[in-house]
């Protein structure tokens, strides 16, 4: 079965073909004989009723550094006529434009499948959706007022601020127990974002690693321990962790038991969730990464698997 396939992302220029996810996802695509179509989400025209955007079509994909794509001339596509499958992979940040890309995006469901669903990623902002599953998580506050951040602060003694929104691990502060920024910091994430902000007891355990788990279509496809740089607390390989293999224990495959029938049922199906020491603090919906460095760790073929569930689904 050859599908035509949108991919949703930001410029092919810019990946990383060493450890890009998309790509991955995109190679394994035209390994199959699927025809891949790119597109950015500020391209997107919604007009009488039809959902287009200006695309290229992918003639070429390769690991071969400034020579890793070529691409044919430009054609307005028209997402529920010419298209079967539309993988929406742009980074976050998660914002008004990113909302309003699921919100076109849910015109063609029903026609086009959508990867992830639109509505669902929409309502499963990574740092909100996790609440769902406070029963897994560490102490969590969300506010906006210092008041509650500074009790919060005194009673878990150190704590990690984060907004609520942000990705990558970006804007991730850890105040500890005799740290006097807490004022400053709630005031500079006031005035820098509209939205409150979310406050966690930092947990030690952090510098043992912070497991990135994969599952597709509410089934675990692997795991790899992201363990942060000398002197940092994030381990996000973005922002200079390293990745190194694991294996999951009893409490984490009691997580993704109780994540996986939610994730499935609700069309959520390639995501990342985030564990520190046995404790889920994300839950990544809108363009989860890792895959290539877990298939490297474990001989496994991630993006074989998503296309496995995709083509059934189609």
């Amino acid at each position: 079965m050859s599908l035509n396939v949108a991919v949703q992302m930001d410029p092919l220029e810019t990946l990383n073909i060493g450890g890009d996810s998309t790509f991955a996802v995109m190679l394994s695509a035209l390994a199959r004989g699927h025809k891949l179509w790119h597109y950015r989400a500020g391209d997107l025209c919604y007009r009488d009723g039809r959902l287009t955007a200006p695309a290229r079509p992918i003639l070429k994909l390769q690991r071969v550094a400034g020579d890793h794509f070529a691409a044919g001339e430009v054609k307005v596509i028209d997402l529920a006529d010419d298209i079967d499958v539309v993988l929406m992979r742009q980074d976050p940040p998660f914002d008004l434009a990113y909302i309003t890309a699921t919100h076109l995006l849910e015109r063609i469901q029903g026609q086009t499948l959508v990867v992830n669903d639109p509505a669902a990623v929409r309502n499963a902002p990574e740092k909100l959706f996790v609440l769902d599953y406070a029963r897994f998580m560490p102490p969590t506050m969300i506010t906006r007022r210092l008041e509650d951040a500074r009790s919060f602060h005194e009673l878990h003694g150190e704590v990690v601020v984060k907004p609520l929104y942000g990705n990558a691990g970006s804007a991730v502060f850890h105040v500890g127990r005799k740290d006097a920024n807490l004022a400053a910091l709630t005031e500079l994430f006031g005035q820098v974002w509209r939205e409150p902000f979310m406050v966690q007891a930092f947990l030690p355990d952090v510098s043992k690693g912070d497991k990135r788990i994969v599952l597709i279509d509410g089934k675990v496809a692997g795991a790899i321990n992201r363990l942060p740089k000398a002197g940092e607390i994030r381990s996000n390989l973005a922002a200079g962790g390293r990745a190194d293999a694991t294996e999951l224990s009893p409490r984490e495959i009691e997580i993704c038991d109780a994540l996986g029938p939610d994730l499935a049922a609700r069309g959520l199906l390639f995501v990342g969730i985030d564990v520190i020491a046995g404790h889920l603090t994300e839950i990544n919906v809108t363009s989860p990464t890792g895959i290539v460095a877990i298939d490297n760790f474990n001989g496994t073929d991630t993006p074989a698997m998503i296309w496995d569930a995709i083509e059934a689904k189609v």
